[in-house]
């Protein structure tokens, strides 16, 4: 009996000398080490990221939008840049096709193919001087609804600038596309398809207003490359090019 009170005895002193040796410990140590123990005791403490503001969301889906219409403008100005991109070709205009059925019929094929090839050598030439025009509306974009955009599918910043500015876009674009396809010449290969085609029996003339169609295509085929880079911005990180698309598209929202 006496030697089990004297191990209880010995136990319990034993444990007020490790309590005290601790607390001497804790007291000397700095706060660095302190965090230390605290890491080792609770587990490490993982600092709380600053909620997104709407102004850098906003100044984000700017920002991307800037770059994709920026890289979008160059890649689709190249010389093939819609010849030879299959998302983006311009085919001959299907309101027209009879024309070219009939004529490749006479055995006029390369002049269709010559045709179609100016009508995308327009859009491309065109398509360098769409930045400007897409810059001034994304600057002048309001964008309220800033997180549900974040937050959307990986065009939806796309769709919302597409939404909002292809009016703008058709008004302002239009004479750039009429030049564009005056400086290629167009209407030299699309007359001797047309007048080749008025002259067949029994035919209803044709008249497509080609400066609309390849207005709209040339349109329609920035907005393809504009929602490849959205998409890129939001998947890959090595796309985000500057600080606050890295913060904005980085983050957890």
């Amino acid at each position: 009996m006496f030697e089990c009170n004297l191990n209880i005895f010995s136990m319990k002193y034993l444990s007020y000398v490790i309590i005290a040796a601790l607390g001497i410990a804790v007291y000397s140590c700095t706060s660095g080490q302190l965090n230390q123990l605290n890491n080792v005791l609770t587990g490490p403490t993982t600092p709380t990221e600053k909620p997104l503001s709407n102004d850098e969301v906003i100044a984000g889906l700017r920002s991307a939008l800037s770059v994709g219409t920026d890289s979008s403008s160059s890649r689709a100005s190249k010389v093939d840049g819609f010849y030879k991109n299959t998302r983006l070709f311009i085919p001959f205009p299907p309101d027209a096709i009879k024309v070219k059925e009939k004529v490749e019929a006479l055995g006029f094929k390369e002049k269709v193919d010559k045709f179609v090839l100016t009508l995308n050598r327009g859009a491309e030439e065109a398509a360098k001087e769409s930045g400007p025009i897409f810059l001034n509306a994304i600057k002048s974009m309001s964008i309220a609804d800033g997180f549900t955009i974040l937050k959307g599918g990986d065009n939806a910043a796309t769709n919302y600038l597409k939404e909002k500015t292809t009016a703008e876009l058709k008004t302002t674009f239009t004479p750039k596309v009429k030049d564009a396809l005056n400086k290629v010449e167009l209407t030299k290969h699309w007359t001797p398809v047309i007048t080749t085609y008025n002259k067949i029996p029994g035919v209803e003339k044709q008249n497509p207003d080609l400066d609309a169609y390849v207005t709209e295509k040339a349109i329609a085929g920035l907005f393809i490359l504009i929602a490849d880079e959205e998409m890129k911005i939001r998947k890959d990180p090595i796309a985000r090019v500057n600080d606050i698309l890295k913060r904005v598209f980085g983050s957890k929202y």
